[in-house]
C-alpha cells in the first residue's frame, strides 16, 4: 500500500480510476518494462491495455465519449503510470496536449471531427513545436506555412522533438503565417495535420525519418518531422483563425508541465520504493542498512521531496481545473518536481551501492530516464524565467 504522496479531497470516482490505474501498472507495466526498455520497443500490449482502460479519453468530455476528468485526476495517473515506466506516460502526454488544445480552441466542427475517435485512442496525438535551431526560443520558429491559395496552406520546414511521431495519426504543428504582425509570436499559426503512423513519407510532402536515439525515455518514438510543401486545408487551422498559435500552444504547455512534474513525482516514488526495500533486504556490519542512521536520513529527505513535488503538482493541477492562470503554479511545479525527481533517483542510486550501476536493477533506468524531467517542456532554467517574471508582475501590481 502506498503511503507517499496521496490526495486529500477525490471523490470515489477519481479513487476508483487510481486504484484500476494502480493494479494496471502492478501486474501489466513493472513486470515487462525492463524488457521494452532495453530493446527500445513500443509498449504495444500497454497501449492496448490503456485503450481498454479508457486512459485515452481520460479529460475528453463524456459528450465526445471521454471520460470528462479533470486535469487533477490526470496528473494522478501520470504518477501512477510514471512510477511503472516514464515512457508509457509520454504516450498519453502529447495525446492530451492536443485533446486540450481541441477542446479549448477548436471550432465546433474540429471538436467533433477528432475528439470521439480521440478518447477512443483511435485516433493519436502529437505535438510539434521546437525545432533543431529554435530551443527555447519558440517565436524564432522558421517553419513556414504560406498562403492561404484556393484554401490550403504550402508548409515546408523542419521539426524536431516529436513525442508519438510516429504512432500519431494527427499532429498539432506550429508554423509561421504571413499575418503581417509586427511581433512575431503574432505570426504564428497551429495546424492540425492528419498522417499514417509510421515511418517515412506518412503524408505527400511530409516524413518522419525515424526514431531519434537517447539517453534514455525509450520506447516512445520520439522523431524528427521533415515538411516540404506539404498542404493542408486552411480548415485545419485550429480555430479556424490564424496568428493565435503561440497563445494556444502556450495554453497546451501549461498542461504539459504538470504532467511533466507529475512524472517526476511518480518516478521518485519508484525509486524510494526499490530504495526502502533493498535498505531493509541488504545487510552490512550485521544489520540491514537500513538500520544505519546515514541511510535513514537520506530515505527521510527523499520521502520529503516527494510529498513537497506531489503539493505543487496537485496545487498546479487544481489551479487550472478552476479556470484560472496557472503558469507560475505549473512552473513551480515542473522545476521543483524536475529537480527533487532527479535527486531522489540518484540517491536510491547511492543506496543501492555497486548495484545500482548494474542493468540487472531497476533503478539504472530511472537514473537514464530523470534527465529528461529537467529539459522536457521547457528546461529548468526556463521554468525559473517564468517563476520570476510572473512573480514581479504579481508584485508590482500589488505595489502599485
Amino acid at each position: 500500500m502506498r503511503r507517499l504522496a496521496t490526495t486529500d479531497g477525490l471523490t470515489e470516482q477519481q479513487q476508483e480510476i487510481l486504484d484500476l490505474v494502480r493494479t494496471f501498472v502492478d501486474r501489466e507495466i513493472i513486470p515487462t518494462a525492463k524488457v521494452l526498455e532495453r530493446n527500445d520497443e513500443y509498449p504495444s500490449d500497454i497501449v492496448a491495455g490503456m485503450r481498454d482502460l479508457g486512459v485515452f479519453g481520460l479529460m475528453i468530455p463524456e459528450e465526445y465519449g471521454g471520460l470528462g476528468e479533470s486535469l487533477l485526476t490526470y496528473a494522478l495517473v501520470v504518477e501512477e503510470l510514471s512510477r511503472g515506466w516514464m515512457s508509457v506516460s509520454g504516450i498519453i502526454n502529447t495525446h492530451f496536449i492536443v485533446a486540450y488544445l481541441l477542446l479549448q480552441h477548436g471550432t465546433d466542427e474540429q471538436r467533433a471531427h477528432y475528439l470521439p475517435r480521440m478518447a477512443t485512442g483511435d485516433v493519436r496525438g502529437a505535438f510539434s513545436m521546437s525545432e533543431p535551431a529554435l530551443g527555447s526560443d519558440v517565436a524564432a520558429i522558421t517553419t513556414h506555412a504560406a498562403g492561404p491559395a484556393d484554401g490550403q496552406y504550402s508548409i515546408t520546414g523542419q521539426k524536431m522533438w516529436l513525442t508519438n511521431g510516429g504512432s500519431a495519426n494527427l499532429v498539432a504543428l506550429l508554423a509561421r503565417t504571413d499575418e503581417g504582425a509586427p511581433r512575431p509570436h503574432q505570426n504564428l499559426t497551429t495546424f492540425l495535420l492528419e498522417k499514417e503512423p509510421g515511418f517515412g513519407e506518412t503524408a505527400p510532402g511530409l516524413t518522419v525519418p525515424g526514431k531519434i536515439s537517447k539517453l534514455g525515455y525509450k520506447g516512445v518514438d520520439t522523431t524528427e518531422l521533415i515538411l516540404d510543401e506539404h498542404r493542408v486545408s486552411a480548415d485545419q487551422v485550429l480555430g479556424g483563425v490564424p496568428g493565435r498559435g503561440f497563445y494556444q500552444m502556450m495554453d497546451g504547455v501549461e498542461v504539459g508541465r504538470v504532467n511533466v512534474a507529475a512524472r517526476a513525482v511518480g518516478v521518485a516514488i519508484r525509486a524510494f520504493e526499490l530504495a526502502i526495500a533493498y535498505a531493509q533486504q541488504r545487510r552490512t556490519f550485521g544489520k540491514p542498512i537500513a538500520e544505519h542512521q546515514a541511510i535513514q536520513f537520506r530515505l527521510a529527505e527523499m520521502a520529503t521531496k516527494i510529498e513537497a513535488a506531489h503539493a505543487l503538482v496537485v496545487n498546479a493541477a487544481r489551479k487550472k481545473d478552476t479556470g484560472e492562470r496557472n503558469d507560475l503554479e505549473a512552473g513551480m511545479a515542473k522545476y521543483l518536481a524536475g529537480e527533487y525527481g532527479q535527486q531522489v533517483v540518484e540517491a536510491s542510486m547511492r543506496i543501492h551501492g555497486g548495484y545500482g550501476f548494474s542493468t540487472e536493477y531497476e533503478i539504472e533506468r530511472l537514473y537514464r530516464d530523470t534527465p529528461m524531467l529537467l529539459i522536457g517542456e521547457g528546461t529548468a532554467d526556463i521554468q525559473r524565467m517564468i517563476i520570476g517574471r510572473r512573480l514581479m508582475q504579481l508584485y508590482t501590481q500589488d505595489a502599485g
